[in-house]
């Protein structure tokens, strides 16, 4: 870290006040910052575009002062490095793939496990039990894997996810869940123009057709 590194304060919560007040205080000593001349980098683990602070930021610092340029440079999601980690896939071909925080409960998890071949778990921590034993009903657990703390050098993958139940699992973890007995609807192609065979395109040049 940078000698002139600043800290800013984003509190874990989610009272509105308070993270607003802590936004406008963040973004307020930013445009200090960079009144004084200076280029910023905001450091984010993962993606800036994806359940990342820099977004609040950002939106702030435009509100305050339009003039300012802001660049995102795209990083490696949570669930895209813990595919890598886990050597798993998250869709291939026409596949669908939903990014969904597990607090939204096991009621939508078990609806969108039938609406999407697969599920990526985000802090499934408070959830671990629960989403387990409806893994366990839907003959899911073989195709699910757990991935905590990815990218670090505390990095953990489980593959027997039924062994974590009962066990206080990190914030920072989180779970990839496929669904290969999902029964999928018929799928649109849209107006593709087919490409003329070779003989086709021969006969529509054909000389003896020519006037």
């Amino acid at each position: 870290m940078p000698a002139d590194a600043e800290q800013l304060l984003f509190p874990m919560t989610r009272d509105p006040e308070i993270l607003g007040r802590a936004w406008v205080c963040a973004a307020e000593r930013t445009v200090e910052l960079l009144g004084e001349g200076r280029d910023l980098v905001f450091l984010v683990e993962g993606d800036a575009s994806t359940f990342a602070t820099f977004g609040h930021l950002a939106r702030v610092v435009r509100e305050l002062v339009p003039a300012i340029e802001v660049e995102t440079i795209p990083g490696v999601s949570s669930f895209a490095a813990a595919a890598a980690a886990a050597d798993t896939v998250l869709a291939e071909e026409d596949e669908t793939f939903a990014i969904i925080p597990a607090a939204y409960g096991i009621e939508l998890i078990d609806h969108l496990l039938d609406e999407f071949d697969t599920l990526a778990l985000l802090k499934v921590k408070p959830l671990i039990d629960e989403i387990i034993e409806l893994l366990a009903r839907r003959e899911l657990l073989t195709t699910s894997v757990f991935i905590e703390k990815v990218g670090s050098p505390n990095e953990r993958i489980v593959r027997d996810v039924a062994s974590l139940k009962g066990e206080k699992v990190n914030y920072l973890s989180l779970m990839l869940v496929q669904n290969p007995k999902r029964l999928r609807g018929e799928l649109r192609r849209g107006c593709r123009q087919r490409r003329e065979t070779g003989a086709a395109a021969l006969a529509a040049i054909d000389p003896a057709s020519r006037p």
